[in-house]
């Protein structure tokens, strides 16, 4: 009876597949493959849940615990379970004041919640919210004033940490939106506002944000509209950055310091010498290089570069509890949901975004149960039933002294994403149909 009582979009969503069934059922076509869609032919968007199929789990249950401890360490605050969620530009685009809906929901979960440097609101607007953990998402700028000036205003506002992104300094080759001719703010025809009619709800809940929608860590007071805006910010971010850049913003931000976007472990290991204190294994959703490995392919030999010297986080393709426990098993210290929360936020709010946690908190409880497992720490590499050969140097890693930092010539090599020093400097590209596509 219980479940009678529950909204019917929450029946519907039993699991995050079925959320974002519903997602696509609120949102217009173009607003929804913005938020769902990667680059190019999207092979790396959809190998990155399929990597998942690749790995077998191998459980114990014999030995197991009555109940599980899901809580672990991040920085020194403890989380009630190894998920936090990524910065996710745009959020107030899928909901009234979205970016703090997802905040609240992360907080009442005992997550972490990270802002994007493109959301609506500003960081200093959603830290007068007063939720927290929070940590903030930045670039390398052209203008490392404005680099700095990014990391003073995240300081003052209280974020725990910083997140610097580096895999979008070109913007990746985004399909669906180039075919829907997706801008910001969405423009619709009354021929195309008529043509929605099941997609009302959404058009009513967001007909006083769609107008006043704009990027609010950028916005300036004199008047600048959104359109030469988001041009503006095409220009901001470096392709030309390089290690000293990420050694110079080490040395001025106090709190710590990740980088997003790592697949290479030549890359982990340059980030751990210059003071890095976490990355995300990421490839940035399957929205830049089409092609890329996926995170969950490139997560072993990361994490065997960082060797438990900095925090390793998987960002892409967790759909299930048992996505979490496979990330973990093959070197993660915690993972993130960026696609799941806004489905989630699309739904219903933070309303949705908890429910999104719920999910996959349920799953991974039911995942450890049956696999024997009592709590995060005893999730290793023999969990795993047929272990790679980087898993297995894992397993052997831990078990052994530690032989520094040398490749070895038997893992098969991640495909090449970049050196340490990053690409030659070139423009910062845009393409454009209708309108610009803008990166988040």
């Amino acid at each position: 009876m219980a479940s009678e009582r529950q909204p019917r979009w929450k029946r519907r969503a039993y699991n995050i597949a079925a959320l974002r069934e519903e997602a696509r059922r609120v949102l217009p076509r173009p607003v929804f493959d913005f938020v769902d869609g990667g680059a190019g032919d999207e092979h790396t968007l959809r190998r990155n849940v399929s990597a998942f199929d690749d790995v077998d789990l191998y459980p114990r249950p014999i030995g197991g615990s009555a109940s599980r401890n899901l809580s672990t360490t991040l920085f020194g605050r403890r989380i009630s379970m190894p998920l936090i969620v990524p910065p996710t530009g745009l959020a107030g685009l899928l909901w009234p004041d979205g970016e703090a809906a997802s905040a609240r929901a992360a907080t009442k979960a005992g997550s972490i919640y990270s802002l994007s440097h493109g959301s609506v609101c500003s960081l200093e607007k959603l830290a007068e919210t007063g939720v927290e953990p929070r940590w903030f998402q930045t670039y390398i700028f052209k203008d490392r004033g404005l680099t700095r000036e990014m990391a003073a205003r995240a300081e003052a506002a209280g974020y725990e940490a910083l997140i610097v992104t580096v895999d979008t300094q070109l913007l990746g080759n985004r399909e669906r939106d180039i075919r829907n001719g997706f801008i910001i703010p969405p423009r619709m025809s009354a021929r195309e506002i008529a043509n929605m009619s099941t997609k009302l709800g959404w058009l009513w809940r967001m007909r006083r944000t769609i107008p006043s929608i704009t990027f609010g860590n950028y916005r300036r007071t004199d008047g600048e509209d959104l359109t030469t805006l988001a041009q503006r910010m095409l220009t901001l971010p470096d392709p030309g950055m390089q290690w000293r850049d990420i050694a110079d913003l080490r040395a001025v931000w106090k709190g710590p310091l990740l980088l997003k976007g790592v697949l290479h472990p030549a890359d982990a290991a340059e980030a751990v010498a210059n003071g890095v204190d976490g990355m995300f294994v990421s490839n940035h959703g399957g929205r830049q290089l089409d092609g890329a490995a996926s995170a969950l392919d490139a997560l072993p030999r990361v994490a065997d570069a960082v060797a438990g010297r900095a925090a390793v986080l998987l960002d892409g393709g967790i759909r299930r509890g048992t996505h979490i426990v496979k990330a973990l098993a093959l070197g993660a210290d915690c993972c993130t949901i960026g696609r799941a929360q806004f489905w989630g936020l699309t739904v219903a709010g933070e309303a949705g975004v908890t429910h999104a946690l719920d999910i996959l908190r349920r799953e991974l409880d039911l995942t450890m149960g049956l696999c024997g497992l009592a709590d995060i720490p005893s999730i290793g590499p023999d969990v795993l039933a047929r272990p790679g050969k980087a898993v297995r140097e894992l397993a052997a890693a831990a078990a052994a002294p530690p032989a520094g930092n040398g490749a070895d010539d038997t893992i098969e090599p991640v495909p090449e994403t970049g050196g340490p020093a990053g690409p030659e400097p070139t423009r910062y590209g845009d393409w454009e149909r209708k309108g610009r596509a803008i990166d988040f």
